[in-house]
């Protein structure tokens, strides 16, 4: 009987140092990719101090030990198995299990090594809307991503396995044991582990469960970037990406309040004389510059020399100071642009047709009054359905690379100077009056533009900064081609940016700057009176489709989320989405709020104001997503 207990005791024992095991296994393994992280992209610690880099690797255990004992669920039930039959098929089935896991753990993080340098932010489930078209992801990447990719993921697949040899060699035979004792002892086993794996993953005993604010602990963005968990942050990520949780997420403010409150923000008298055209219909260009943000434009920053032409453009046109783009992806941009809708955090309208057709955009009116309709991208449309969402506008015709001739070209697109090209050449032969919009590509990574002798940026972040450069350029080039034109002297440009981008005064894209993007009117049409003339009000993307309408003698109504910013009573706010959270800007000042972590990131605005300004953020968020799950 002795003999017996003590088997039992020895069995229970093996079986029960899994758990710890599995813990230091994961641990090790997260703290790995830390380092992996850190090397490439050691220039972003520049800012972090040698003593935050550490820390990074205490504050980060507990979000380490949540994630790992989620991951450890499955093998878990494999090791009851194990306990159970004590085969070698149990065992197989715990390491395929294991090793499983450490594949996909390998690829998130390797995945997020290499997009931070670019995107700035941790990998985030919105990554699935770019796989649904693989090509635009390896077109998008440059070569050595890809490389970097492979040689990350299989240093993480080879360390894990190495580990897992290391930690769950193969065992000496295991002591039999009857029935009668082995059930009652493997759900001993079973029940105490999984108590102790839910401690873990929630956090401990508190009422609100531990989430990535855990990791937080310094005022440098990318040391908590490198704190919080990759693959717990992408896990929580797709929750939201689902909007499974999204509702938990949304500001909590009483509905009548959040009405009343948005009802003041648009209560303004609608009727007013100003009118900056010399005739009310004349031809209209859309120039959707990729990633301008106003941060890189000289004549909106302090980030001088790269863009001397917009720069002289805007002394004869309508340059509107205060206006922010409401996302920070392209169909986000262009959605919010031509139907004048704001954006709600983790959501993408044009990848929901039954949503988006319902909204008014703005080639339909242009339609109505006899204007021919065309969009043109050098680019693939299918990223985030924007071809889609045009289409299903009713645009008469929507061009991408695939209608584009044979040319020299970049990975991703076809180059500014020969999209203008192609642009005028469909203007030419377009029956006026027209509506023609173009959306620029070669200031996108991976930035293999053709190379010009002052494209020499000395400053930070150079390889964006000299695609500014060039992308400037061929935009003079473009106008002085239009000028030669016979349409030239009818037609108004409308110069507007789908969302901002990192710049050397702007590195953080949780912050409201990043979010500040240029709006230039200029031509012709455009009376003197106006030219050269700057506007501060604080407006979005979201507001051009109002100020067009009234321009034009059309029902602004119809964009009811847009606002008339060339109206002297119009109300000054703007709302924009980061990463899991919202922004609020307006004549007071601004914010970023992040919902998992429920903290303020970014946030100016007067001790005396901010309480009232941040319940407008609030109630006007709570609108546009009530509005949303309306449509």
């Amino acid at each position: 009987m002795h003999k017996k207990y003590l088997c039992t005791m020895q069995n229970l024992k093996r079986i029960f140092f899994y758990v710890p095991k599995l813990l230091i296994f994961w641990i090790l393994l997260f703290d790995f990719q830390r380092l992996l992280f850190s090397i490439h992209n050691w220039d972003k610690f520049a800012e972090v101090s040698w003593s935050d880099w550490f820390l990074t690797f205490i504050y980060s255990i507990r979000l380490d030990l949540s994630i790992a004992s989620y991951l450890s669920i499955i093998p878990l039930l494999a090791l009851l198995l194990h306990f159970y039959f004590h085969s070698k098929w149990t065992k197989t089935l715990f390491l395929t299990f294991l090793f499983l896991e450490v594949i996909f753990v390998s690829l998130i993080h390797a995945g997020e090594i290499n997009v931070y340098p670019e995107w700035n932010h941790k990998l985030t489930s919105r990554v699935f809307m770019h796989l649904s078209n693989p090509d635009e992801v390896f077109r998008t990447a440059d070569y050595s991503m890809t490389f970097w990719f492979i040689i990350y993921t299989g240093l993480e697949i080879v360390l894990g396995w190495k580990m897992m040899r290391l930690f769950f060699k193969k065992e000496r035979q295991w002591d039999s044991l009857k029935w009668i004792i082995r059930i009652p002892s493997g759900l001993l086993f079973f029940a105490v582990s999984f108590i102790v794996f839910f401690l873990l993953a929630r956090g401990g005993w508190q009422q609100i469960p531990i989430n990535i604010d855990s990791a937080y602990f310094s005022s440098n963005h990318v040391a908590n970037d490198l704190s919080v968990n990759s693959t717990y942050y992408f896990g929580n990520s797709y929750l939201l990406y689902n909007r499974a949780e999204i509702d938990d997420w949304m500001p909590e403010i009483d509905p009548n309040r959040s009405k009343e409150l948005v009802t003041e923000l648009y209560n303004f008298p609608k009727e007013h004389n100003v009118r900056i055209l010399e005739n009310q219909r004349p031809n209209i260009v859309f120039v959707i510059l990729e990633s301008w943000s106003a941060e890189a434009i000289g004549c909106l920053s302090e980030t001088k020399g790269a863009t001397p032409n917009f720069d002289a453009l805007t002394k004869e046109g309508l340059l509107f100071t205060n206006v922010y783009a409401t996302g920070s992806t392209s169909e986000i941009g262009n959605s919010s642009i031509f139907s004048g809708n704001p954006a709600i955090p983790e959501i993408s309208i044009s990848l929901q047709p039954e949503k988006h057709r319902k909204l008014r955009s703005l080639n339909q009116d242009f339609q109505d009054w006899g204007y021919n309709s065309n969009y043109m991208f050098g680019g693939d449309l299918k990223y985030g359905n924007i071809g889609g969402y045009f289409l299903d506008h009713g645009f008469q015709d929507v061009m991408d690379e695939n209608d584009f001739p044979t040319l020299k070209r970049g990975k991703l697109n076809y180059f500014d100077e020969d999209l203008y090209k192609i642009f005028i050449q469909r203007m030419n032969v377009s029956q006026e009056p027209f509506m023609h919009c173009a959306f620029t590509g070669s200031t996108h990574s991976p930035y293999d533009h053709p190379k010009a002798p002052n494209q020499n940026w000395k400053g930070a972040m150079p390889d964006f900064m000299n695609s500014i450069i060039y992308a400037d350029g061929c935009l003079q080039d473009f106008l002085e081609n239009c000028k030669k034109e016979k349409w030239f002297s009818n037609t108004l440009f409308v110069f507007i940016a789908d969302h901002g981008h990192l710049t050397p005064t702007a590195d953080n894209i949780s912050k409201t700057n990043h979010f500040r993007i240029p709006l230039l009117i200029w031509g012709e049409p455009l009376k003197k009176e106006y030219r050269g003339v700057r506007i501060d009000k604080v407006g979005s993307q979201a507001d051009i489709a109002a100020t067009l309408m009234t321009q034009f003698g059309g029902d602004g109504s119809q964009y009811p989320w847009s606002k008339d910013l060339l109206n002297p009573k119009v109300h000054e706010f703007a709302l924009h989405t980061i990463i899991r959270g919202y922004g609020w800007v307006t004549d007071k000042g601004g914010m970023t709020y992040q919902m998992d972590s429920k903290t303020y990131i970014d946030d100016s605005f007067p001790i005396e104001n901010r309480a009232e300004e941040i319940e407008k953020g609030q109630a006007f968020l709570t609108e546009i997503y009530a509005n949303y799950k309306q449509l």
